[in-house]
């Protein structure tokens, strides 16, 4: 497949970058530095330099001929601009129906309750902690939800994990709508290897389930 990647840089991007060439993908991403990029995975991708806050840039981005694109833009509390997820997710959107491309794989986060989630104690708590202490990324990723959900034209599913942590890929994991813990932490690469399959599965199409050990 012909996939567009966005936050590739960061942690999540970097292992579904990782991931995607092991399974054979053509990526195309897009970054501010390119030189974040490790030389060994710059060398596999089609790199484009630029900010998907720029809708011309997000365009660039998703070249004639994407079949998916995977979203691992994630939100730090202190520095990331105000609308971050917001406004890349609208760019994103319209280039992908401007160019006929109807498929996107996104990661939310665990304080995004939704409609099948059995709310527990556990489920509760990180939503509590998340707008008391980490309010600006609960509301970028609950305004990203929204707008995902008001897009009925894109073959969207996602993962919410409740955090993420460093650690290997081991394949083993849950993935559904009942938060057992609301300290279950999960790794990057593992988030990134359901976001993977995600691409070629349509089980969860319009979904983002909770990810857990």
């Amino acid at each position: 497949m012909k996939i567009s990647l966005f936050g590739a840089t960061g942690n999540l991007g970097r292992e579904c970058l990782q991931q995607c060439l092991e399974a054979g993908h053509e990526l195309t991403v897009l970054v501010r530095t390119p030189d974040k990029l490790p030389t060994a995975m710059r060398n596999k991708v089609d790199v484009i330099q630029g900010d998907a806050l720029l809708f011309a840039d997000a365009a660039r981005a998703i070249p004639d001929g994407t079949d998916a694109v995977l979203f691992a833009i994630g939100v730090d509390e202190k520095s990331s601009p105000r609308d971050l997820c917001t406004d890349v997710t609208r760019h994103i959107l319209q280039v992908m129906r401007n160019k006929n491309v109807n498929r996107l794989v996104w990661c939310g986060g665990g304080s995004n309750i939704v409609e099948e989630d059995v709310v527990t104690f556990g489920a509760r708590f990180v939503r509590w902690f998340s707008e008391v202490f980490l309010n600006h990324r609960h509301t970028e990723k609950e305004h990203q939800l929204a707008l995902l959900n008001e897009s009925r034209d894109i073959n969207w599913m996602g993962i919410r994990p409740l955090q993420m942590k460093a650690g290997a890929k081991t394949g083993k994991y849950r993935l559904g709508f009942n938060a057992y813990s609301g300290m279950s932490k999960i790794s990057f690469a593992d988030c990134a290897h359901a976001m993977v399959a995600m691409l070629e599965d349509d089980q969860w199409l319009g979904k983002a389930p909770i990810i857990q050990y």
